[in-house]
């Protein structure tokens, strides 16, 4: 092709401002602005340009496209690049606690009060009884105190953050004792070893991995021994041949030798579940009660509420830690703290606390509950997804998720799939789920013995329409 023939084969694209002016970007204008409809139809004709450029002349690719078609193009590349990335979707993994999924769903009464913190000024820091400045602390630390037992409590932005900032205000340049066997690893890399180096603390290991004594303890203690901690390996579990040093006995070694004793609780629950049949695990309260002078624990894991860190105990030791400068680069917003009040709430009223606690709500769903309602959707997705795939009800086993109780398992129920003709089945189902995926509020299974599951835990009853309606759009490549 001659440069005059490629040029004039260029020059017949719409110009810019006869596309922006015509019918079919006026809504997108509106919607948009006029910069960044003029930027998504600049870069829609260089495309254009440049794939005609390439295209064989008299071929497909050389027909020039009306201003319509250009609008078009534009308008899905303008779709693209204001669409949310954080988006909603449905968990059907099984996993309530789902950390790559948000956790915790909080309660009614904190999306309220978060949409009151963002829609309007707040008391954060203003003490309205005195008129003078307040501490952000002050807003949940009575509530905590009286759920725990603990003196004094002070929030920062995860239990990561509040094991970090512990370790750096108690043990910096100083040595902390730890049993092997709870030296863990969570997700995102999160190493006690590694936060215990960043905080400038001297890590010390007693015991193995499988089994720790109080003489083990006992003989690390030393001149440069800052604090003696427990860490809850609730992401995991060593059974066996295993021993271990409780809480109160770590706590007594400690107090003998003059030094304080931390407990990383991870999880961290307030009330004992098995009132709701569900599998044991230790409270704050027990800890505190324990002897340990302080305890942190997460706040968006079986506690139901938002991401924080939450750290309780001696008062004198609390002070201490929201002095020190990490304390400021770690605190919470006002959105959080909006979010925490009222969730702390709720378990002043236990009788009530499953049925507007939604986390708990959901761990306790009867699983005949879910077989029902696995009945009523299966014709629904059946059709959908007829007649390449099978669906069937299903038992199913739910899990609890972001490391707490790991080796428990919850009764559940919910829809298998599968293809219907066998062959090939890993990428039928690879091209399933991705299908679901793509939804316009995404849909997430999980792969599993040559199947796909939906496992319906965690679909409630105000979300089953949104969940059937969309299922019309689904395209599966």
């Amino acid at each position: 092709m001659t440069e005059t023939s490629a040029a004039s084969h260029t020059l017949r694209l719409p110009a810019v401002d006869k596309v922006l002016l015509g019918t079919d970007m006026h809504a997108l204008r509106e919607r948009y602005g006029l910069d960044a409809c003029t930027q998504a139809v600049r870069e829609t004709l260089a495309q254009m340009r440049a794939e005609r450029m390439s295209a064989p002349q008299g071929g497909e690719g050389s027909r020039a496209p009306d201003i319509a078609e250009v609008a078009q193009a534009a308008r899905i590349r303008l779709a693209r690049r204001f669409a949310p990335r954080l988006r909603t979707v449905f968990n059907l993994t099984g996993t309530v606690l789902h950390t790559n999924l948000g956790r915790a769903l909080l309660p009614q009464e904190a999306v309220d009060a978060v949409v009151a913190a963002m829609t309007a000024p707040a008391n954060l820091e203003y003490d309205l009884d005195d008129g003078g400045r307040g501490d952000r602390d002050d807003l949940v630390a009575g509530l905590v105190c009286e759920l725990t037992g603990a003196e004094a409590c002070t929030v920062v932005n995860n239990n990561a953050a509040a094991v970090l900032l512990t370790l750096a205000t108690l043990a910096a340049e100083r040595e902390v004792i730890v049993s092997r066997g709870e030296l863990v690893e969570i997700g995102g890399a999160f190493r006690i070893p590694d936060v215990m180096a960043r905080a400038g603390a001297t890590l010390v290991e007693v015991g193995t991995t499988n089994r720790t004594h109080a003489r083990d303890y006992e003989a690390a203690v030393g001149e440069r021994t800052a604090l003696l901690m427990k860490v809850h390996c609730s992401n995991y579990a060593v059974t066996g041949f295993t021993k271990a040093v409780s809480d109160a006995e770590v706590a007594s070694i400690a107090h003998a030798h003059g030094l304080p004793m931390a407990v990383d609780l991870g999880s961290g629950t307030l009330v004992d579940l098995r009132e709701w049949g569900l599998p044991y695990e230790v409270t704050v309260r027990e800890t505190i009660e324990s002897g340990a002078d302080l305890v942190t624990f997460s706040g968006d894991k079986l506690l139901g509420g938002p991401q924080a860190g939450i750290i309780v105990g001696r008062k004198d030791l609390i002070a201490r830690i929201k002095k020190h400068p990490l304390k400021r680069a770690l605190r919470v917003s006002k959105l959080t703290l909006a979010a925490l009040e009222p969730t702390l709430r709720l378990y002043l009223h236990p009788e009530k606390l499953a049925e507007r606690l939604t986390t708990l709500r959901l761990f306790t769903r009867p699983q005949a509950d879910m077989q029902d309602r696995a009945q009523a959707l299966l014709p629904l997705v059946q059709q959908a997804l007829a007649p390449r795939y099978v669906v069937e009800t299903a038992a199913m086993n739910s899990q609890i998720g972001s490391g707490a109780l790991p080796v428990e398992s919850l009764p559940s129920w919910g829809l298998r799939m599968h293809p219907a003709d066998g062959r090939q089945a890993g990428r039928q189902l690879t091209r399933l789920e991705a299908g679901l995926r793509a939804l316009p509020r995404p849909v997430i299974g999980r792969l599993h013995d040559d199947a796909l599951w939906l496992d319906l835990r965690c679909l409630e009853a105000h979300d089953e329409a949104a969940f059937v309606d969309q299922l019309s759009a689904l395209r599966i490549a």
